[in-house]
């Protein structure tokens, strides 16, 4: 199992992150926000197999690629289509689908589902192409547990509600912890490997009071499974880094394997970075630092800084975090 992932946009341009979950046996894609231009950096049949969008917020710079990925993807019914935000996402979200006009759809009948990631719940609407995605068809709300949003069968998908004068979605996607058989721990019961090693691993498929070779299944569950931490990543952009704010988050990306993380100012513009609801490098260093993520790449870096200035601003964070870098490609 592995994650794997690549930051779409070039430097002090519209940014989004694509991730790749990759089991071993299939992959999940997943795509978060879509700014003007992200999606040339993949080719059509990747845009056309993302299984989940997850939007931050709906800022310009943060969907005015979704045109792009819309026009791919809006009669696809070999996958189901999901979109998750911020409340207020089915709402905006069903505008966008019906800004287009709908007069060629005859014979297409697919579905989209957008959710709204509210602080207890999360709710979800439903569109349909065959209507022209003229109703919202309201499903049932989902108590959320804790931070969870999407739960599958090798990650989940986590958020965390934070300030940019509304709400914005800071993710953490993490695969489930591997349980591998220890070999020395099998020779050493005098057993052979076989099929119902795989059974082993899943206590609904043998409870612990199942014999297994000779015992009980919780018994060698105990003696024989390895847990291994999956992978994980987290994407944060868009939000005012206060104290506060710094505490949540260093608390929910403890163990967190890569951050990716706008840098919009450097450290002299912190006030700029609070006016704006921002953050600047170091305060993104900072958080990583103290939340001890292993590695750290800056997006979303202003505009109105040059070249160098951007070096400058790069150079700052790793003042705090030596290991922060700036995506493939921006030198």
């Amino acid at each position: 199992m592995a994650i794997r992932f690549k930051v779409l946009g070039g430097a002090a341009q519209d940014n989004a992150l694509w991730v790749e979950v990759d089991s071993g046996q299939s992959i999940q894609r997943l795509l978060f926000d879509c700014g003007e231009g992200c999606l040339s950096a993949l080719a059509l049949a990747e845009v056309q197999s993302a299984d989940h969008l997850f939007f931050s917020h709906f800022h310009m710079d943060h969907v005015a690629g979704f045109d792009t990925f819309f026009r791919a993807n809006f009669n696809r019914e070999s996958r189901p289509n999901r979109i998750w935000g911020p409340p207020g996402s089915g709402r905006i979200l069903q505008h966008r689908f019906q800004s287009y006009l709908w007069n060629l759809h005859e014979g297409l009948n697919a579905v989209w589902r957008v959710s709204d990631i509210g602080e207890a719940d999360i709710k979800t609407w439903r569109y349909e192409l065959p209507d022209a995605f003229e109703t919202a068809h309201e499903e049932a709300a989902v108590v959320r547990d804790g931070s969870l949003v999407l739960d599958e069968e090798e990650f989940t998908v986590e958020a965390l509600t934070m300030d940019h004068r509304t709400p914005s979605m800071a993710y953490r996607v993490t695969e489930k912890t591997r349980w591998n058989i220890d070999p020395a721990a099998l020779e050493a019961l005098g057993l052979r490997p076989g099929p119902w090693l795989k059974a082993l691993k899943d206590p609904l498929e043998l409870p612990d009071d199942a014999p297994v070779e000779g015992r009980p299944a919780g018994e060698l569950r105990e003696k024989l499974l390895v847990p291994t931490p999956g992978d994980s990543v987290a994407y944060l952009t868009d939000f005012l880094l206060d104290e506060a704010a710094a505490a949540r988050l260093e608390t929910w990306l403890a163990g967190c394997k890569a951050v990716v993380c706008e840098s919009q100012y450097r450290a002299a513009d912190l006030d700029l970075a609070l006016k704006h609801y921002h953050m600047t490098s170091v305060q993104g260093a900072a958080v990583a630092k103290r939340a001890g993520v292993a590695k750290l790449v800056l997006i979303h870096v202003s505009s109105r800084y040059t070249r160098e200035q951007r070096a400058e601003l790069l150079e700052e964070a790793r003042a705090v975090f030596p290991g922060a870098r700036f995506p493939e490609g921006w030198g």
